[in-house]
């Protein structure tokens, strides 16, 4: 039976009091690209950072609960880290402006910010921040610092350092917030080209037009529990987003790309 990337039954997370998450139970394959969709707030990246150990299951007397990553009940979280790339907002305002580009590419080997106190960068990782930034077209701004980036620039650092221990999947918090149009569809592409090359992607985001063509499964979640789960092109209809959204909205598809607007 093969291995399942993520497991989970009945699994809540309490919050001062508040269910952000109230017993979900998912599962996805190793391998599998997801979108996982909702209204801020809904419980998404809760579900991040629950799989990131940032958060832990609340033991709830009244219902069994089991979570497992990669087959695994219990797990080393550096270890986990390095199977599990993550690109968000919450990380990218965490590094000093003064970072340079370099150091964010290379932080992804030992899962900190500052990453070059204390620590070995050989050869071997050299190259391989190199190769990463190549792969981004920023491999002339590895001696630049952050603060004179743009935004995409600094995402596509971003997205090098998840890559950089090659990690098993890649899970992309909110990836276009704040691109314009032109930079989310260069994003995409790359995000496809990213699916097609092996990586299994799970992306976490609000907005229908960030969901890549190689993505087929939608997971939609509201008010903390899970809404609907199925394929893009039957979840993805006015119906369903409508009621995911809590407002009339009409969803729209051209060549795989969909969109919505209030009615």
């Amino acid at each position: 039976m093969a291995e399942k990337a993520l497991e989970l039954s009945n699994v809540s997370v309490v919050k001062e009091g508040n269910r952000i998450l109230d017993r979900v139970s998912l599962s996805i394959e190793t391998g599998e690209n997801v979108a996982i969709i909702g209204l801020n707030g809904s419980g998404k990246t809760t579900l991040l950072k629950l799989l990131r150990g940032e958060v832990y299951p609340y033991d709830d007397d009244t219902c069994e609960y089991f979570m497992r990553i990669f087959g695994q009940d219990h797990w080393n979280i550096f270890e986990l880290r390095g199977k599990m790339g993550v690109v968000s907002m919450d990380l990218q305002n965490k590094f000093s402006p003064r970072t340079t580009v370099r150091e964010v590419i290379g932080s992804g080997f030992f899962g900190s910010l500052d990453v070059f106190r204390g620590t070995t960068v050989d050869e071997r990782m050299e190259e391989l921040i190199r190769l990463r930034a190549q792969e981004m077209g920023i491999e002339g701004l590895l001696a630049r610092e952050i603060a004179g980036l743009s935004l995409g620039e600094m995402r596509r650092a971003l997205i090098a350092r998840a890559l950089i221990t090659n990690p098993r999947m890649l899970i992309l918090d909110e990836p276009m917030t704040g691109l314009d149009i032109v930079m989310k569809s260069k994003f995409r592409r790359m995000f496809d080209i990213l699916i097609d090359s092996g990586v299994a992607i799970v992306m976490i985001t609000h907005e229908l037009t960030d969901i890549p063509l190689k993505i087929n499964r939608v997971i939609m979640i509201r008010n903390g529990r899970i809404y609907a789960d199925g394929k893009k092109e039957e979840l993805l209809d006015d119906r369903h987003v409508s009621d995911l959204y809590g407002a009339p909205i009409k969803v729209e598809s051209t060549d795989g790309i969909y969109r919505m607007h209030l009615i």
